[in-house]
């Protein structure tokens, strides 16, 4: 009896950061295009196919292609991601609430269909926080949503327990064409990298986006760039599973109907 005891008063002492679980993210579904939405359902399959236990999967952005208005393309989104068999949590992208006078409307589609623009979850004793930061870009007017607001309250509801954020767009240089593109206005970068570096419990930012493969980092936080599920400049159809293990966040990149 007393070595019961022991064990379970062990276990209530083990901190959050000592779990171990699986996670996926897909992200620039861009479904609006015939050929994305086939290779969003294809990614769906996959995941509920997968010999692991993973605990959700996070949508980073570009749902839509620009036609979020379009219902077709709304019930083609709903329907494929009600497919998945584990929780999914969704992040609005530019082309899903989109700049000018497009984002009223194109806002209240997104939350009417996906829900709020920042929302929490917890997997395991880590708090996932899904945060638009569009208006940090400069991209989308949003006087009644501050994200750094928003994102220093989340992270101090989360107290000392690990944290993973997801937006859509990273806040560095995009480098394409041979050349190096203005990232988030200096203002907005400087107050988003120091809210991260000012909170130890930060594990990883995860993002989409620039269509390709990439590692940043924020202070001593890595932020990954995922490549997309679709399939514009020539991309393979592409997600995410992660492992968090211990409170470090490692990935491996899925290509689906790779040859091997």
């Amino acid at each position: 009896m007393l070595a019961v005891v022991a064990v379970c008063a062990l276990m209530a002492c083990v901190p959050a950061w000592a779990q171990h679980f699986y996670f996926a993210q897909m992200t620039d579904t861009h479904i609006g295009d015939a050929d994305n939405a086939a290779r969003t359902e294809k990614v769906v399959g996959d995941i509920n196919s997968l010999p692991l236990k993973v605990e959700c999967c996070v949508v980073t952005g570009d749902i839509f292609n620009e036609c979020i208005l379009d219902p077709k393309a709304v019930d083609t989104a709903l329907g494929t991601f009600k497919q998945l068999t584990v929780p999914v949590h969704y992040v609005a992208g530019n082309n899903d609430v989109m700049e000018g006078d497009k984002t009223p409307s194109t806002r209240a589609a997104y939350e009417k269909s996906f829900g709020p623009l920042a929302t929490k979850a917890e997997h395991d004793g880590v708090v996932f926080l899904m945060l638009f930061t569009e208006p940090l870009r400069g991209q989308v007017s949003t006087p009644d949503f501050d994200p750094l607001k928003w994102l220093a309250a989340a992270l101090k509801d989360a107290g000392k327990k690990p944290v993973i954020i997801f937006t859509h767009a990273p806040d560095d240089e995009d480098f394409f064409v041979n050349k190096m593109h203005p990232g988030w206005p200096k203002e907005s970068r400087e107050k988003w990298e120091a809210l991260i570096k000012s909170h130890a419990n930060i594990k990883a930012v995860i993002t989409g986006h620039f269509h390709r493969d990439e590692l940043h980092w924020i202070g001593g936080v890595p932020e990954y760039v995922s490549a997309p599920v679709a399939g514009y400049f020539g991309r393979q159809t592409t997600y995410r599973v992660y492992e968090y293990d211990e409170g470090r966040v490692g990935y491996r990149t899925i290509y689906v109907n790779q040859e091997l």
